[in-house]
């Protein structure tokens, strides 16, 4: 019987988004345990100048449609499908955002980058102030068109070539995007193009500082997410990344999270090829193994070593 033939991607060789060079070595090595959209085996590389982890060599741009199939779970976040784990959410993101826009006015633009399904737009409309206008961007056609079913205002197209008014918004977020993307510097320029001069940014991200990455960055960190996440961040090297930018940081502090925890041993049970009623109990919809590993972050982030970073940025005057 001939061989099944494998299922690889076209990738190509990259350097260091921030440093611009490929004075790097191999930290971790994996497969696409989530989606197995690939019979690849990925890189994790980590820059010797500036620590910066990145994805090399990655799939082409291309090959987008391949590596987020139709149920990726930022397409359709929704109730239905994750029932408590999306009200629980809600409520914490909803309260995130307005801690970090407290400070805008009435009739504020505010603009999310990578917006998805539209999931935070929806919680801008429900808590923030009546008069704020909440937008979208984001690359994905299938995301634009969920998002505009539910009557929010997205726009398909990538940040850096949009054709949007410059400097008309107040405030923008980039919320566990910007690991995905494939020019982070390009990005953050693009946003502070439309952003009003002292207009504010948050970017919340994987933190490649915390614990759970010094336990499974060899092989299973949930948060390398193969081959979605590009480029992955600490402190230092998001601290960089937004002085290339030419923007001014504001807050840089760290967030609790359990995902990258409840992958990490999810992966691991997928490699050792577990069965599937124990590798359930370890998604976004496992409210157990979820309130677990946030009771452990929650302790972390008492010392800094949150799972995610939150960092809000200044555009300046």
């Amino acid at each position: 019987m001939k061989a099944l033939q494998k299922r690889l991607l076209n990738l190509i060789q990259v350097k260091c988004c921030v440093c611009e060079s490929d004075n790097a070595k191999i930290v971790g090595e994996g497969k696409d345990y989530e989606y197995n959209t690939s019979d690849d085996i990925f890189w994790a590389m980590k820059c010797n100048l500036c620590g910066l982890i990145y994805l090399n060599p990655r799939p082409e741009v291309a090959e987008f449609q391949k590596i987020y199939p139709a149920n990726y779970h930022a397409f359709n976040f929704s109730e239905k499908d994750f029932g408590i784990v999306h009200k629980i959410r809600s409520r914490l993101e909803a309260q995130r955002l307005l801690k970090s826009f407290k400070g805008l006015g009435e009739g504020s633009r505010i603009l999310d980058v990578g917006c998805g399904d539209g999931f935070h737009l929806k919680l801008l409309h429900q808590y923030g102030k009546k008069s704020w206008i909440p937008e979208g961007i984001d690359l994905d056609e299938r995301a634009v068109a969920k998002a505009q079913e539910s009557g929010l205002t997205v726009y398909r197209g990538s940040v850096e070539s949009i054709d949007l008014p410059e400097n008309s918004y107040d405030g923008a977020f980039i919320i566990q995007t910007i690991e995905h993307v494939e020019n982070p510097n390009k990005v953050l320029q693009g946003i502070s193009r439309l952003l009003k001069p002292g207009g504010k940014l948050l970017i919340v991200t994987d933190n490649t500082d915390s614990l759970d990455f010094g336990f499974f960055k060899k092989r299973y960190w949930g948060g390398y997410h193969f081959p979605r996440h590009w480029n992955l961040f600490n402190k230092d090297s998001i601290s960089r990344l937004a002085t290339k930018s030419n923007f001014e940081v504001e807050v840089l502090e760290t967030q609790v999270s359990p995902v990258n925890w409840v992958y990490s041993i999810h992966n691991w049970l997928v490699d050792i090829k577990a069965p599937n009623w124990f590798i359930s109990r370890f998604t976004l919809k496992s409210t157990v193994s979820l309130s677990v590993f946030t009771i452990l972050d929650i302790i972390l982030q008492k010392f800094g070593r949150g799972a995610l970073l939150r960092v809000i940025l200044k555009k300046p005057l």
